[in-house]
């Protein structure tokens, strides 16, 4: 049986979502988070859902953003479709594992997607962190931004969507740029890296459960690359999840990103599997 998830599915739906943890953190978070309302609110979306029984085995979950979030091992298009013609909303992209990203892609995707690139889904267990150096010395300081900082790291949010493929040019693009970045600081998820008085790198947490956190939008600036700022942004906002009790982390990058591999594996992560986020480009 198909059919749209309603509240008082939620626990339901966390059992099933909890077997594919790993791959389920926006659709975790989300539901912990808003539920199963739809107001098109931050966070909401309309669910689909397989059911065996009283158990769930697919899901899909059309967001508030037109994102389709994706765990569907079984019946992938089935759900996928129940979810996004209850929602009303344009699909603007596809999120979840590689290979239901793609056969999402191909069997409801009419026009072009923005990126097809793999990623690779990566873990850390955060007592293994390795902490940079200049970090564990002091000589550079990662903290949670300013409010007046946040138009800096705005403007860095464009130019990390425009060059991973996510996003477009144009007033939509900037518009949507400056509402996350907001949403991000106001939730405490977001951090810069400073080395003597200036900020140089940006990182954030695009999903948080008790115990665990998937990094999201880490972005140096090019005239600041190759310095191994990224790799201090992220484990500075490590530290700052372990010191809350935070004990593992999550992301995901493109495969062709070396550089950002070797800076993530440098900080002890190790692949797991692989990951697909593309969006659909606009018409």
């Amino acid at each position: 049986m198909i059919r749209l998830l309603q509240p008082g599915d939620e626990g339901a739906a966390e059992a099933f979502l909890g077997g594919y943890a790993d791959t389920s953190m926006f659709l975790r978070a989300n539901l912990r988070e808003a539920g199963l309302v739809d107001d098109g609110q931050t966070s909401q979306g309309t669910w689909a859902a397989a059911f065996d029984g009283a158990r769930v085995t697919a899901i899909a979950a059309h967001s508030w953003n037109g994102m389709l979030l994706l765990q569907a091992p079984r019946d992938l298009v089935a759900v996928a479709r129940e979810a996004l013609g209850a929602s009303g909303r344009t699909l603007r992209g596809l999120s979840g594992p590689w290979e239901q990203v793609i056969a999402a892609r191909d069997a409801l995707v009419s026009g072009q997607t923005l990126s097809d690139d793999r990623d690779g889904l990566y873990a850390l267990e955060l007592d293994t962190l390795e902490i940079p150096p200049r970090l564990a010395s002091g000589e550079i300081v990662c903290r949670r931004p300013r409010l007046d900082e946040l138009g800096v790291c705005a403007g860095w949010r464009i130019d990390y969507l425009i060059e991973t493929k996510l996003g477009e040019p144009g007033p939509s693009l900037r518009a949507a740029a400056y509402e996350g970045i907001d949403q991000t600081h106001q939730r405490g998820n977001d951090f810069v890296l400073e080395d003597a008085g200036r900020l140089v790198a940006y990182s954030a947490f695009n999903a948080r459960l008790p115990g665990i956190v998937q990094v999201g939008g880490v972005w140096t600036p090019p005239e600041t690359r190759g310095r191994g700022y990224a790799r201090c942004v992220v484990a500075g906002s490590l530290l700052h999840a372990r010191a809350q009790g935070v004990t593992r982390a999550l992301l995901f990058t493109m495969e062709s990103n070396v550089a950002a591999v070797r800076a993530y594996e440098a900080l002890g992560f190790r692949r797991i599997g692989d990951y697909g986020l593309m969006l659909v480009r606009s018409t």
